[in-house]
């Protein structure tokens, strides 16, 4: 590929990737109108959102070995097809019981996802830009709650549900034809083993004690339990005039953070010394809530500090791993951690919030956040100790 063409591949593939994070915001964003749509749910609705994680927890690792099987870029596509076809599903109007069965589908499709697009992200990018372009992926989350809010429920509002799921399988079928026709390379099957369960769980166990494929996932489980559920738990104690726009302003700050200034340290800095600096800012923005509880400038500045994470932990697997299929057995890992993180943040941390106040609640966002920092400069010190040995 062309070193004056990788731009294109790469937005491509963003654009897939925020409709891939739309899987999650579409049911987020209009929560309360998915209610309105199956009344019958009840208390069981939440499943609606929460269940398309749980492929991610359960699968995650699994996901990356068969993608590097598989083929990276057939994986992507793959993804991308089964999201489009089941959002067409659902927008054709399906029980409830139904709805929650095309959610768990869904959910492989977004694994599929996320786990290739990055891998090949590092392929077609070059060097010098790869870091650039895996912080730029690194948005697609937030850009597509932002765009789900923003756009998603005016159409709903003016539409109903049901026409937000039909754009987006236009969205997801229109990703398909578009990284069809890009030039991405294609690795044969390259993965040891078969896929029996004793390869899979003995694969399992490789990345997981690997320094180098699970680095990244460890610092991603701390980010997200924390980011998350801050963002969830954080809104009743900010002022009410400043409730609304801080915690819209939250996602945005950790873009444009990210973008900016974490590309900017960069430069100067390797990819990892940018997370440790992320995790300590942050833990420094939560004892200033600690001192100033809801502050609104303290919480953006919070946000700010993740997004020195949230960028260059998708950096780190290329520059810990070479091969596309460790970097996809990287990535599944990084998935399931991440997906880990979302779904146990919140409760334990509304948990914590009941018996001990939100000062029990920031103390232990704090405490996540510096272990998120030492677990990095351990497995830092791991590398350096098999580099040797090596």
């Amino acid at each position: 590929m062309s070193r004056t063409q990788w731009y294109w591949p790469v937005v491509v593939i963003w654009l897939a990737g925020i409709g891939a994070a739309g899987q999650f915001a579409k049911i987020s964003v209009t929560f309360d109108q998915i209610g309105l749509l199956y009344p019958e749910a009840g208390a069981s609705l939440g499943f609606a959102l929460s269940i398309l994680g749980t492929a991610g927890i359960l699968l995650g690792v699994v996901s990356g070995v068969l993608a590097s099987r598989i083929g990276i870029r057939r994986t992507l596509i793959g993804g991308l097809a089964l999201s489009a076809v089941v959002s067409l599903v659902q927008a054709m109007g399906v029980s409830f019981d139904a709805f929650l069965v095309s959610r768990v589908i869904e959910g492989l499709a977004h694994l599929a996802i996320v786990v290739a697009a990055p891998t090949l992200i590092a392929r077609v990018a070059p060097e010098e830009k790869r870091a650039f372009s895996l912080t730029l992926w690194g948005t697609f989350f937030g850009v597509a709650f932002a765009l789900f809010a923003w756009v998603g429920r005016p159409l709903v509002a003016s539409y109903g549900v049901q026409a937000m799921f039909l754009a987006h399988a236009i969205w997801m079928a229109g990703s398909v034809v578009a990284v069809s026709l890009l030039k991405l390379p294609e690795d044969a099957p390259s993965a040891p083993g078969g896929l029996s369960l004793r390869g899979l769980l003995r694969r399992h166990w490789e990345i997981y004690r690997s320094p180098f494929l699970n680095a990244a996932a460890v610092g991603w489980l701390f980010y997200t339990f924390c980011f998350v559920s801050l963002l969830t738990l954080i809104p009743p104690f900010i002022a009410p005039e400043w409730r609304t726009f801080t915690v819209g302003a939250m996602p945005f700050m950790s873009m444009v953070t990210s973008m900016t200034l974490g590309v900017w340290l960069l430069r100067y800095l390797s990819v990892l010394q940018v997370i440790v600096c992320g995790f300590l800012a942050s833990a420094g923005a939560a004892a200033m809530l600690l001192i100033l509880p809801g502050a609104p400038l303290v919480c953006l500045i919070f946000a700010g500090a993740l997004g020195l994470i949230q960028g260059a932990s998708f950096a780190l697997v290329p520059v810990l791993n070479e091969t596309a299929a460790d970097r996809a057995d990287a990535n599944g890992v990084f998935a399931q951690a991440g997906n880990l993180g979302n779904t146990i943040g919140t409760p334990i941390l509304l948990g914590v919030l009941a018996v001990s106040g939100y000062g029990g609640m920031i103390v232990v966002i704090l405490a996540a956040l510096l272990a998120g920092a030492f677990a990095h400069l351990g497995l830092a010190r791991a590398r350096a100790r098999k580099s040797v040995i090596r």
